[in-house]
């Protein structure tokens, strides 16, 4: 296979023409009449034992053409595209021109580039970098947290149901006469006013003492996750057993000492204070790095191909995925309980991947501008860390791992540092 034409038809495609000559296409030919003439049958013939002349006159004179071309395509195609020097970012179009076995073959194939991009100003992007202040509020909180961890819970029996009140019930759904599924439980521990059921339920248990057998009567919403019972009037019979309260213990030295690494209230209350106030320096860098980032990305105005946003949306869809299957669920029960379908979850993933795409491109810009590049030594390091999380040996891990596509990331990772270290802070916009 030769190039005979390579031509820029629009911004980050180009159309190339290519030629295979009537020898080689004519070779390819004979290799796929071999490859599939075992199971050729004709009427008249033993099956694998009709010659190729036979074949194309009975099967027609292009039976084998297909075949053949597939066979040349690969690797021949991507000698081509190599001696242009594109990078592409998707398989190439191919369609035939022309097909001849005495004049050979011409083929076209439209190829979608990797965009080049520019970016400016990527130095000294500012953006607001607040630490929220530790409060009152938030040490309370924490008090009642340790408190509430340590609490028991005890039997109210002179008064009835409250808001935030713990109950134990026994209770099973109908639909008119019938029950039906997944509406019983026995025993069971509800929270009035946590929302755990449908809206209107836990509100009708408001009010009944223990011991008390009355009905719920509330319709299931309309979006609700399982299309059966969506909008549907139910009544659930219920038996309140128990109505329970939180018995909170006191803050004091004993309650710290007993459930805690401190011996005063004050050390576990500084501690708490400073471990606050290292997650909140965290937080505010963690959004100060997405700000500049989103600002750089902001930056990026060229055309991208729609292949690249549509190949990262893929690629976010199989993390999801994995992530389903290692909760026991899978694309078509999330897309039950949920009532999402294919098209709206790709939808859902367009603006990240639309950012995610433009950031990568930026910052491997700013790598090739900055002349930013990784190590043997960085490289290594990078893979020891990663086959020591794994329990697996360096050697294992540089086979298991595509190492241009690792190196890859090494290099954007340190031009997003040098972006941020030269970002700077700006909270005149607070």
């Amino acid at each position: 296979m030769s190039l005979k034409s390579s031509r820029k038809t629009d911004t980050n495609t180009t159309e190339l023409i290519l030629f295979i000559d009537p020898k080689t296409f004519g070779d390819a030919v004979e290799k796929e009449y071999q490859r599939q003439k075992e199971n050729i049958e004709i009427k008249g013939f033993r099956k694998g034992k009709v010659s190729r002349a036979i074949a194309e006159s009975e099967l027609g004179k292009d039976i084998f053409y297909e075949g053949a071309l597939n066979s040349l395509l690969g690797s021949e195609l991507d000698a081509a595209v190599k001696e242009t020097g594109l990078v592409l970012v998707d398989r190439p179009n191919v369609d035939v021109i022309s097909i001849d076995k005495a004049k050979g073959v011409e083929l076209r194939a439209v190829c979608v580039t990797r965009p080049e991009i520019s970016i400016h100003d990527y130095k000294g992007i500012k953006a607001p970098k607040r630490v929220r202040e530790i409060t009152e509020e938030d040490i309370e909180q924490q008090i009642n947290m340790l408190r509430r961890k340590n609490a028991h819970m005890l039997s109210v029996k002179d008064r009835a149901a409250q808001l935030d009140d713990e109950v134990i019930i026994d209770f099973e759904g109908f639909f008119g006469e019938a029950a039906f599924d997944g509406g019983k439980g026995e025993d069971y521990p509800l929270r009035l006013g946590s929302g755990q059921f449908i809206p209107g339920f836990e509100d009708q248990i408001i009010g009944h003492q223990t011991g008390e057998e009355f009905d719920v009567n509330v319709p299931f919403p309309e979006d609700y996750h399982v299309p059966d019972y969506a909008g549907k009037e139910a009544v659930f019979k219920c038996k309140l057993k128990d109505i329970r309260i939180e018995d909170l213990p006191e803050m004091n030295d004993d309650l710290v000492k007993d459930y805690t690494e401190f011996k005063t209230v004050a050390e576990y209350l500084d501690h708490q204070k400073a471990k606050l106030e290292e997650a909140a320096k965290a937080q505010a860098e963690e959004e100060f790095e997405s700000s500049v980032m989103n600002a750089l990305v902001e930056k990026v105005t060229d055309e991208i191909p729609e292949c690249m946003y549509e190949q990262r949306i893929d690629a976010l869809i199989n993390a999801f995925e994995s992530q389903l299957r290692n909760q026991g669920m899978n694309r078509d029960l999330y897309f039950q309980y949920t009532g999402m379908n294919e098209d709206i979850l790709r939808a859902s993933y367009k603006n990240r991947a639309v950012s995610e795409v433009k950031l990568r491109l930026a910052l491997e810009k700013i790598a090739e501008l900055e002349k930013l590049e990784v190590s043997e030594e960085e490289l290594n390091a990078g893979l020891a860390e990663i086959a020591a999380a794994n329990q697996i040996d360096l050697e294992t891990a540089k086979h298991c791992i595509p190492i241009d596509d690792y190196r890859n990331d090494l290099v954007a990772r340190k031009a997003m540092d040098f972006v941020m270290k030269n970002a700077s802070e700006d909270n005149t916009v607070l």
